[in-house]
């Protein structure tokens, strides 16, 4: 007895030790989740084009430092006379040899460093607002391919349901044949027509990873598709705005309208440097002269100065003057251009909205509950005897059909929200 209490504790005690060194079986980690503003965070820290326009903005403030700079002076050393052979018979190299350093300095007048600052400034400001149109455009690509990825999931889901609903009707009427309810017939037709809805579903699934791999591509990440998924709201919002509010809105916070107004204000300013450069700049020398070949003593160290002045006769800058005042006109040719363009992109993104909100409304007011009503009363009359199999199928179908269009309105009017948003320049409907 005692032999076969020891057997059971030493079979317990090997089992247990087993257990604690058998390999754990790694269940597959949980994907991450994203809303939207973590998908931007994710973007504006990995796109290889939004960080190369960063490092444009960098090398634009590098340039100011160089446009403060004041020019170098300058630094002369003239030495003559040095003696070749000895002199008396005494070895006197530098006896009677001429030294002269001196410096010289170039002094700019009219303000011409503090322009080519204040030009350099504006041109920072310009690839500031560059680059936020930049980001402008890529967000709206973000944001579609987000509203893709929802869009997708959307109508996965609607397509898993209409299987799920599909399978319930075909346990129902294989019943109904195994009492004889129906023909034969009947059943086939119905279970072959589980293949359109099994195809919906496959489609779904390769429309749904093709999206987020899409969306992959735009954040730069190699991540597996597997390995995340989005979240956000998948609907529409009836309040819309007046036009000219969001229009207002556009002139305010476009940015490529903001560049082409700071290049209107660069342009002005090399004009003005243009005018300081055609004046003339002296250039002061000082110098110090020790002339060992003067008999006179009171001569042998000495100071001197000068002052050179160009004589602006010929070259005057006239051509730079003719071309930055021409660049001005030029300029605001452009702004006003950019100005035309951004009523043109609000009114375009608006009247889509319009559109999309026209037909959203009666599809989620009447059309999406006639839809379902349909489908389950003909679903009954068939059950019963009142209805055909070729009325229970088309009633089916059109609920199917009434049920992708508004899925797909919905992911039309996200896309034409995030067209509004891009034309005016900022988030304007969430």
């Amino acid at each position: 007895m005692q032999w076969k209490f020891l057997s059971v504790a030493v079979a317990l005690g090997a089992a247990s030790l087993l257990a604690q060194t058998a390999p754990q079986t790694a269940l597959p980690a949980a994907p991450q989740v994203w809303n939207w503003d973590e998908v931007k965070d994710r973007f504006r820290l990995n796109n290889t084009t939004l960080m190369a326009g960063f490092l444009n903005i960098d090398e634009l403030k590098a340039q100011e430092i160089t446009a403060h700079l004041r020019p170098n002076p300058g630094f002369t050393f003239s030495a003559d006379g040095t003696q070749i052979a000895p002199s008396h018979g005494v070895w006197q190299p530098f006896a009677g040899t001429f030294i002269s350093p001196g410096v010289s300095y170039l002094f700019e007048r009219r303000g011409k460093r503090e322009l080519r600052f204040q030009a350099a400034k504006e041109g920072t400001a310009i690839g500031i607002a560059q680059n936020s149109d930049l980001e402008r455009n890529l967000l709206f690509n973000l944001r579609s391919a987000f509203v893709g990825v929802l869009q997708a999931k959307a109508v996965l889901r609607l397509a898993q349901d209409n299987l799920d609903y599909y399978d319930k009707v075909l346990k129902i009427s294989r019943d109904r044949f195994q009492a004889g309810d129906i023909a034969q017939i009947d059943l086939d037709r119905l279970e072959l027509q589980r293949l359109q809805y099994e195809s919906d579903l496959q489609t779904a699934l390769v429309n749904l990873r093709t999206t987020k791999i899409n969306l992959l591509a735009l954040l730069d990440d190699r991540r597996p598709v597997d390995s995340f998924d989005l979240d956000g709201s998948f609907d529409f919002n009836e309040d819309v705005r007046a036009l000219d509010d969001y229009r207002k809105d556009a002139l305010d916070a476009r940015p490529d309208l903001r560049a082409a107004v700071l290049s209107v204000k660069q342009a002005e300013t090399n004009y003005k440097l243009a005018e300081a450069n055609g004046s003339t700049d002296p250039t002061i020398s000082l110098w110090y002269t020790h002339n060992g070949s003067y008999n006179n003593p009171d001569a042998l160290n000495t100071l001197g100065a000068s002052v050179g002045i160009p004589l602006r006769i010929f070259d005057r800058n006239q051509g730079e003057k003719l071309r930055t005042k021409i660049d001005i006109k030029r300029n605001e040719k452009l702004r006003d251009g950019v100005e035309t363009q951004v009523y043109s992109d609000v009114d375009s993104a608006f009247a889509v909205v319009n559109s999309n909100l026209n037909l959203l409304k009666p599809y989620k007011r009447q059309y999406l509950d006639q839809a379902v009503r349909v489908r389950d009363t003909i679903l009954f009359s068939y059950q019963h005897g009142g209805a055909s199999l070729l009325d229970f199928l088309n009633a089916e179908s059109d609920y199917r059909t009434v049920q992708l269009s508004y899925v797909n309105l919905i992911g039309s009017y996200l896309t034409a929200a995030a067209q509004m948003n891009m034309a005016v320049g900022r988030e304007v409907i969430p």
